[in-house]
Parts: structure tokens; sequence; C-alpha cells
């Protein structure tokens, strides 16, 4: 399999978007856009009761932003379009009534840590290691860090912030929450995400809507934030020490 895709079903209330990227499942402004769009769409469907965002294959969740979009960038116009998608994603996740589980079954890096965090619920194997890598190529996370600190706390995000280059492990992200369960396998993911699934479907949708709704309080002006810090990372991109890392970056 070598195209990249957004890929959704339907099946007894629970809808599913899948994403694929040949790259690690990195995360190109096509793919964001068609993301966004997904989680949108299907939040306005009322025969949708619960999301489950996933990614194909059985290594990489997410690799974040594409390499090779990010060092064709070439003004800050292009920085803001394409960091845009991150908050586009980011703020249909956050806005769309229905809970959103995510199951991930592998290693998040930069934007997949911003997905995980958007989550409403995060099933993760045990092997799913994080980073944020951004700092590592003269940028920074700020457009998913609002999300990751809302989820983990000040201190959590600022020891992925600064700590570019490290791994830190599933059960240190479940011990901070952005993991809501860790499990041995992916089968024991599945099992986990499916009983959930399975039960949220069945569940009152105004009582969970309800629940989202006071979950999410105090976050209205993402729409705004989140553009912002876009624009922040659109700018850096551009530098020569970015150009420079991301070029390195490439070559491993």
């Amino acid at each position: 399999m070598s195209d990249a895709y957004v890929r959704f079903s339907l099946t007894n209330g629970i809808r599913r978007i899948e994403f694929f990227h040949p790259q690690s499942n990195s995360l190109p402004g096509k793919i964001l856009n068609e993301l966004a769009q997904a989680i949108q769409t299907a939040g306005e469907d009322p025969e949708t009761r619960v999301i489950i965002l996933q990614s194909q294959g059985e290594k990489a969740f997410c690799a974040g932003a594409s390499f090779d979009e990010l060092i064709a960038i070439e003004n800050e116009a292009g920085g803001l379009q394409f960091f845009s998608g991150f908050a586009h994603v980011i703020n249909a996740m956050r806005k769309t009534p229905q809970p959103i589980l995510v199951r991930i079954q592998g290693k998040c890096v930069g934007g997949g840590v911003g997905l995980a965090a958007a989550a409403d619920y995060a099933i993760a194997i045990d092997s799913a290691s994080i980073k944020l890598s951004e700092l590592a190529v003269g940028i920074g996370p700020f457009v998913v860090g609002p999300a990751v600190e809302r989820k983990m706390g000040v201190a959590a995000y600022t020891e992925l912030a600064f700590d570019a280059n490290s791994w830190r492990s599933a059960a240190w992200a479940r011990e901070k929450g952005l993991f809501a369960e860790v499990h041995e396998g992916i089968a024991g993911v599945d099992a986990a995400i499916d009983r959930l699934a399975d039960q949220l479907a069945k569940s009152n949708p105004h009582a969970m809507k309800d629940i989202k709704r006071v979950s999410w309080e105090g976050t209205g002006h993402w729409d705004t934030l989140l553009l912002e810090r876009a624009a922040i990372s659109g700018r850096l991109v551009l530098s020569e020490f970015t150009k420079n890392a991301i070029a390195q970056f490439k070559k491993k």
C-alpha cells in the first residue's frame, strides 16, 4: 500500500475514521484537511454516537508533520497554511459533540501526540512511546501545545517540549494522563476500544454531549489561539536553522 488516504465507516452508531501515509503515517496538508473534514462531518451526522480515530498499520500511530512539505514551505503564508491544518484537526476534535476515542498502535511523534491529547479517551499499546520532536528541528510544538498542556499539565508538556530528542514510554504517558489505558498487545487495545465504543454507542447521546462540553470548558478561544500558534511555527520553519535541521533528519 503506497497511497495516502482518509477513510471512514459507520456501523451501529460507531464512526471509524482511519488515516494512512506511507511515511510512518505522517501528516501532509492534504491528510490534515481531509481528517478535519471527516471529523466535522461525523460530528454533524445524527447517526454517529461515538467516533474512533485510528491509523493504518501495525507500527507508528503518527510521525507528525510531513518533512517533505515542511522543507518546501517558501513564505509565512505557506507556513501558516500548513500548520493551520493541525489547528483545524484539533479544533474539529474539540468541537465534535460525540466522544472521540483514539486507537494508538505505535509511536506518536509531534502532531501524533497532539491527536492523542485532543482525544476524549486514548487507548494505547504498551510500546507506544511518545516524543514532541519539534524543537529538534528548530520549531516548537506550538499548535499542539494547548491540547497537550490541557491533558497532561504544564510540567509534562514542557518536559516533552524541551527534551525534544528523548522518547517517553507509554507507561509514562499513562501516568501523566495522555493515555487513558495502556494494553499489552494490539488485541488488548482493540478489545478495549470495541468494548468502550459499544458501551458509548448505547449511552444517552445528550448526556455524552454535555459531558464533552463540560470537559472542554475554557477552550472556546482555541479557534483563534491555535491559528496564532500556527503563525509562529510558520515563521520559524523558514529559518536556516530549521531548513538545515529538517534536511539532516531526512538523511537518517
